[in-house]
């Protein structure tokens, strides 16, 4: 006999139904002339027992009518509670979808809340420290001429400085990404540092001050670099005027250091001040300018003002063109500044060409293992992913860990996949095999993240939300486990490592984790994409 389904088997059971209560009311109409019949026989006193015995028979016949009705009407009401088990049973099955996923957003605020517990703890212990820092720079009026010329010779040599003017170096900052939300986040030394490389001589006392305001405020001690940063600008004032090119790019210096505080509004007086200047005395072609506009640009796409932006950063754009060729690495970096300031308005076409632009620029220029090339495609990436382009964005992404994975391990083999295959391999064997072989045997890819760590790091991170808005959750989670383990090999070896001492430790540490912490929260949606902004010292 063929099993039926929970619908036939209840359709079937109406259809007896109903037979079998028509039948029930044939009987009693049948019993019911039988019982007149039965009571005219009495009545002539004639033999009554045939009638009798039938209408046992058919009250017997009645019962167990009765009795099938009521097992079809229990079978019908056992078919509809489980019905409503099943749908119960399926929204349980939701909600615990649900709760994972909550649990595992859960985990992430816990260990970003654990990591800013533990940077407070740290600030703590280093109190005592700034204080000498503090009393150290009440000393450093104290100076003469020939104690700067001393420092100035030491500081130069650490710091590489150079009286002679180089070519343009924003760079992607690797501790200043685009975003930050109201944490502050120091401006790079090695940015900061590009100011005293200008093609200016500043005298050497002034330069003492000028290399101690990049020292502090690289390392985010604002109440000692900006005493000091403002003490050059009244030096120089005093000793070449208002407007000179010295000034100008002091005024960039203080600029970025209040643009990290948040205080943007001084920051843009200051930068409108030295653009100014420059234009003034160094014409409106020159670098320096466009250094200025770039700067200027940055500072009002971080404040949301994106169309005052981009004209900014379109005539930086032009004066790098001009000065340095349209194929040149500084005009890549301008038009990925300027990408991501048409991505905040939606001009998504523009990024598009602006990024791509970049990206030949670099693969051209600088080859394809050129860490700039991993983040343009990052940054690509991102603006596929607004527009809702996942294919496209997803291939990006495959690109930049497959090429981490080949600079770590050579060619793609059985025994080293890239991460990305590995991922997907375990999403489709997840119900296959039960006891899914765990991640640790996977090769240790993780090692791979040591390659241009920030920018494989934001990829793994970026690929997993794409991975889990696919529904990808087993993929997602190897992409999560590698970047976890990625982190904590980086941190296990800043603490194993012997060549600094324990302060430098510390703020080494503090400044790896504040630069993942800016990095998580570049972005509140989804995905992120590794969107920097390149900021010049100039």
């Amino acid at each position: 006999m063929t099993a039926l389904s929970q619908d036939e088997l209840v359709s079937s059971t109406k259809t007896v139904v109903q037979g079998l209560d028509a039948l029930r009311n044939e009987h009693n109409s049948i019993l019911t002339g039988l019982i007149s019949s039965l009571k005219a026989i009495k009545k002539d006193k004639a033999d009554s027992n045939l009638m009798e015995e039938k209408t046992q028979i058919l009250r017997k016949n009645i019962d167990m009518i009765e009795l099938g009705l009521g097992e079809a009407q229990v079978m019908m009401a056992l078919a509809q509670h489980l019905q409503t088990v099943e749908a119960e049973k399926q929204k349980l099955r939701a909600q615990v979808r649900r709760l994972c996923q909550e649990n595992a957003w859960l985990r992430d605020e816990l260990a970003s809340t654990q990591q800013k517990l533990q940077q407070s703890e740290q600030s703590v212990a280093s109190l005592e420290e700034e204080k000498k820092h503090l009393e150290f720079m009440n000393s450093i009026k104290k100076y003469d001429n020939e104690q700067g010329v001393n420092e100035e010779s030491v500081i130069s040599e650490k710091s590489g400085l150079s009286n002679k003017e180089e070519p343009l170096d924003l760079g992607f900052p690797e501790d200043d990404d685009d975003g930050g939300g109201d944490m502050l986040s120091p401006t790079p030394s090695g940015v900061m540092s590009a100011a005293a490389s200008a093609g200016y001589e500043i005298p050497a006392r002034l330069r003492t001050l000028h290399n101690l305001v990049i020292q502090y405020a690289s390392q985010g001690r604002y109440e000692v670099a900006v005493p000091l940063c403002k003490q050059a600008l009244e030096d120089l004032e005093k000793t070449s005027g208002h407007d000179h090119p010295d000034v100008a790019t002091m005024l960039n210096i203080l600029a970025l250091v209040y643009r990290d505080q948040n205080k943007y509004r001084e920051a843009a007086n200051l930068l409108n001040d030295a653009l100014a200047i420059r234009e003034t005395t160094l014409g409106d072609s020159h670098p320096a300018v466009a250094a200025t506009l770039n700067n200027l640009a940055v500072l009002y796409g971080k404040r949301g003002k994106y169309k005052e932006a981009e004209p900014l950063c379109k005539r930086a754009l032009e004066i790098r063109e001009k000065v340095l060729g349209k194929d040149h690495p500084d005009v890549a970096k301008q038009l990925n500044n300027l990408a991501l300031l048409c991505q905040n308005q939606g001009k998504y076409e523009e990024v598009e060409y602006y990024y791509q632009r970049a990206l030949e620029i670099y693969e051209s220029k600088l080859g394809q293992d050129d860490p700039n090339v991993a983040k343009t495609k990052n940054n690509l990436a991102s603006a596929y992913l607004k527009q809702g382009k996942y294919k496209q964005a997803e291939v990006l992404y495959k690109e930049v860990l497959t090429r981490a994975h080949e600079k770590e391990f050579g060619s793609s083999n059985r025994e080293y996949k890239p991460i990305w295959k590995l991922a997907e391999e375990r999403e489709e064997n997840k119900g296959k095999n039960k006891e899914n072989m765990p991640y640790a045997e996977y090769g240790g890819w993780h090692k791979a993240a040591k390659v241009d760590s920030p920018t494989v790091m934001t990829t793994l991170k970026n690929l997993s939300a794409l991975y889990r808005r696919q529904g990808k959750y087993e993929a997602a989670e190897t992409l999560e486990d590698c970047a976890l383990r990625s982190k904590k090999d980086a941190l296990d070896m800043v603490r194993s490592t012997t060549k600094i001492d324990g302060t430098d430790i510390d703020r080494t540490k503090r400044r790896m984790e504040g630069r993942e912490r800016r990095r998580d929260s570049a972005d509140s949606s989804l995905l992120t994409g590794d969107e920097h902004e390149h900021e010049e010292g100039k």
